[in-house]
């Protein structure tokens, strides 16, 4: 323990408080990180930033400092990847940022193994502690070839749509793939996949997080993804504000799902598969697309395991005999995502304090 502990232990209770939470381990291990990422001065500061964005002067005014210099202070921890900021022109405004998602992403450009050691030895415990306890804050949405040509399907549920209704996109390193590759396990597949929208890619590109890219541009990752079996993860919303493009060797989300004996039930999806017996020749080329194992060799026949299907599609086209398609879930097993992320934000926030009423205590 040293001087700085205090302050160390004032973030991790703000950074808990949030929507997404940052639980505490009996290890100290999240400790460790805020470490690694925060200057004791930066703690302190950080803790008094909503998720209502927020002028300099609003929070020096707030909590008592010298506006102008709060001001280069929120900027520097904003580039840093500790806060976010929205910017109009030369005026900037500040919020807090959540650790995943959010700070661990923002520092896609400055990772070291000490850093990726300690976040794996926390995300699994992060995940199944609150992750898979309520609403998730990402979803997951088929490849286009795989949605049903007979149904009428959602815009939200269509990654080309989405795509081609943004003005502004950026592309992403996969942290979660950098991570491995940085430690010697990459699975090859391709890295700049992530994309951004919005307030976030203004964010993303000012920080040197990204490059800008056309939504045409956007649809060539997306094919690429879809020929390189990669699961697609919009943000839970209608608006959306970023995709995820996941696979499950290196995924944080979906590998710590894929431990699971239900991944299903975990995952904001709105079909499954299904395997017509009849039609399907055993070639098992499902089963090698399938990044949650959902697929398992009956006799001469694949067949689904509903309880481990996302309902990502990566199974469907590539089929030889047409025999996998995608269904939609009955009505009491999917509703639509909330309209924006802040909604989604305030729904998890709301799980998270009716489980703490449940248990009395923190989660």
């Amino acid at each position: 323990m040293n001087d700085a502990d205090p302050v160390y232990r004032d973030l991790a209770r703000y950074l808990d408080r949030l929507p997404a939470g940052f639980p505490g381990t009996s290890t100290g291990v999240e400790m460790r990180i805020l470490r690694r990422l925060f200057t004791p001065e930066e703690a302190a500061l950080a803790v008094h930033l909503n998720m209502k964005p927020e002028s300099p002067e609003e929070i020096a005014s707030r909590i008592g400092r010298d506006p102008l210099e709060t001001a280069q202070h929120l900027e520097t921890l904003s580039r840093k990847g500790l806060i976010f900021r929205i910017r109009k022109g030369n005026q900037a405004r500040y919020m807090a940022a959540q650790f995943v998602v959010g700070i661990w992403e923002y520092h896609v450009n400055d990772l070291d193994p000490e850093l990726i050691r300690d976040t794996n030895e926390y995300l699994p415990y992060f995940f199944k502690k609150n992750y898979l306890s309520g609403t998730p804050q990402l979803r997951t949405i088929p490849i286009s070839r795989a949605l049903p040509a007979e149904e009428a399907v959602m815009p939200y549920e269509q990654a080309m749509q989405i795509v081609m209704e943004q003005d502004k996109i950026v592309v992403a390193p996969c942290i979660c793939r950098k991570e491995q590759l940085i430690t010697g396990r990459g699975c090859g597949r391709p890295l700049e996949t992530c994309l951004v929208f919005g307030i976030g890619a203004q964010y993303y590109e000012e920080n040197g997080l990204g490059r800008a890219i056309s939504r045409e541009d956007a649809v060539a990752i997306l094919d690429e993804a879809e020929k390189t079996g990669l699961v697609l993860q919009p943000s839970n919303s209608q608006k959306v504000v970023n995709i995820c493009v996941c696979c499950g060797c290196c995924c944080q989300i979906l590998k710590n799902l894929k431990s699971l004996p239900h991944p299903s039930r975990y995952v904001a999806s709105g079909y499954f598969a299904m395997v017509d017996a009849e039609l399907c020749s055993g070639c098992g080329v499902c089963s090698e697309r399938c990044q949650m194992d959902a697929v398992e060799m009956s006799g001469e026949s694949a067949r689904i395991l509903r309880d481990r299907c996302i309902g990502c599609g990566l199974c469907v086209p590539t089929c030889p005999e047409k025999a996998v398609r995608l269904q939609l879930k009955p009505d009491d097993e999917r509703s639509a995502p909330p309209s924006h992320m802040m909604e989604t934000y305030r729904k998890i926030a709301m799980e998270r304090i009716e489980r703490l009423r449940a248990g009395g205590g923190r989660t």
